[in-house]
């Protein structure tokens, strides 16, 4: 009883204090009426971690979310006018706001309209990528298909926009979708650096606002900026984020709001006059992405783990110019080891053999001297049976001030042998079978 008794004394608390909102909110005071709104809603929160009755949670969830969409309303309203007050700091009385509950501020409320859409387009200005990543296609090991076809929606229409005409229409949505590592966001990244188009890269968090019906707002603006900017690309990573399938226990209001406006505004891209967008989203989950949602994708890739010749091909791209002593069957042997590692896990592999050594440098007892080409000397760590071998250690070399003469030896193949030995794919045999199962039923190999 004493939870019970706590619940409802909050209740009535919650009850005073939108009581007390709404005739601040009447007399036209509305920073008080905001407050009061807020707490409400948060005593109201804490009443329904209480109450067990569906039919009474049902009925105070509908007038939170009624109490909500007023203070979101009102807020917009004290923005608004801060805004005026700094640009225009003698007001007359008549430019006060007198806005009642449900109103508009103003004849039609446009002026408002207009000022908010372009700060949400100010703030959808940061998702554009100004700067190429600097990732040619050559870079992405294998999915030859994957980059064909991207090539076919991303450059071929802006390169040669008179190949289509007629019932020939370029790709508007694109989804690549696979086990997490291999490499769907870095197949973004070339795109993003080949399109000689508007580049916009968006995550979940670009769109979700905590305030009722900013979202689709947000959705809105972005695909009306990419509208005016087209030739442009909207690159959604995680899409399943922001589109789960509906009805699933979890799923708020706010979620199908957003879920909804992105599906009409991808409905609207393939039109006529939307300018050239395409949608180029990405899911490790493509069984949670909405349905509705996937049947606007034209093209949905799988993106599976790397073959041998592609996994030689990561090993030596993540190596790039580190000095090292390996040769082209060295990295073709690796890659037919690695077998079932992602390019995730080959990335995270030869990261710990770049330290390799630095770790052989710090454990030596014996080092040698290299002479260098400008007259200069290098300290190398090596094994006591070199004939060039005499006993130290790092410690003592930098104590004698000789610790930048100090030089790693190179990388070896028996580095990534060591490496290797311990290291763990991280994509299970299940998880591909969930992919491969989809791209039976919906999807096509890339």
């Amino acid at each position: 009883m004493g939870d019970l008794g706590g619940g409802l004394a909050i209740r009535e608390k919650a009850i005073a204090l939108v009581k007390d909102a709404v005739d601040k909110d009447k007399s036209a005071d509305y920073p008080a009426a905001f407050k009061l709104y807020m707490s409400a809603l948060d005593h109201f929160t804490i009443y329904l971690k209480y109450e067990k009755n569906p039919m009474m949670q049902q009925t105070v969830k509908a007038k939170f979310m009624e109490y909500l969409e007023r203070a979101e309303e009102l807020k917009k309203l004290i923005d608004s006018d801060a805004a005026t007050s700094r640009a225009n700091p003698v007001n007359s009385p008549d430019s006060a706001l007198r806005a009642k509950p449900g109103g508009k501020n103003g004849a039609n409320g446009k002026g408002d309209d207009d000022g908010e859409s372009a700060k949400m387009k100010s703030q959808l200005g940061g998702a554009i990528v100004t700067e190429k990543p600097d990732v040619k296609w050559d870079d992405v090991a294998g999915l030859e298909q994957a980059k064909a076809a991207l090539k076919e929606a991303v450059i071929m229409p802006v390169k040669f926009p008179q190949f289509f005409t007629g019932k020939r229409k370029a790709w508007s949505g694109f989804l690549l979708y696979g086990p997490p590592g291999t490499g769907k966001s870095y197949l973004a990244k070339a795109v993003a650096t080949e399109a000689d188009s508007t580049f916009f890269s968006i995550s979940s968090s670009d769109l979700v606002s905590k305030w009722m019906g900013e979202s689709e707002k947000l959705v809105n603006n972005l695909f009306t900026l990419a509208r005016e900017r087209a030739p442009s690309i909207i690159f959604i990573d995680e899409i399943d984020a922001l589109c789960g399938a509906r009805g699933e226990g979890g799923e708020s209001e706010a979620s199908r709001r957003i879920k909804t406006e992105i599906l009409v505004q991808m409905q609207g891209v393939g039109a006529s006059d939307s300018g050239r967008v395409l949608v180029l989203a990405a899911t490790n989950t493509p069984y949670q992405l909405d349905q509705a949602v996937r049947r606007r994708f034209d093209k949905r890739i799988y993106i599976p783990l790397p073959d041998d010749a592609a996994r030689a091909h990561m090993f030596k791209v993540h190596l790039g110019d580190t000095p090292h002593d390996l040769v082209q069957a060295d990295f073709d042997q690796l890659g037919a080891q690695a077998e079932g590692f992602s390019g995730s896990d080959i990335d995270h592999v030869v990261k710990d053999v770049l330290y390799e050594p630095v770790r052989k440098t710090q454990e030596a007892t014996h080092f040698k001297t290299v002479p260098q080409p400008d007259g200069t000397e290098h300290y190398v760590p090596c094994s006591p049976g070199d004939p060039a071998a005499w006993p130290c250690t790092l410690e003592t070399l930098a104590d004698k001030g000789y610790a930048s003469q100090v030089h790693p030896p190179k990388i070896t193949k028996n580095d990534f042998v060591k490496v290797l030995l311990k290291a763990r794919p991280t994509v299970a045999k299940a998880d591909l079978e969930v992919h491969e199962r989809f791209t039976a039923e919906f999807g096509e190999e890339g």
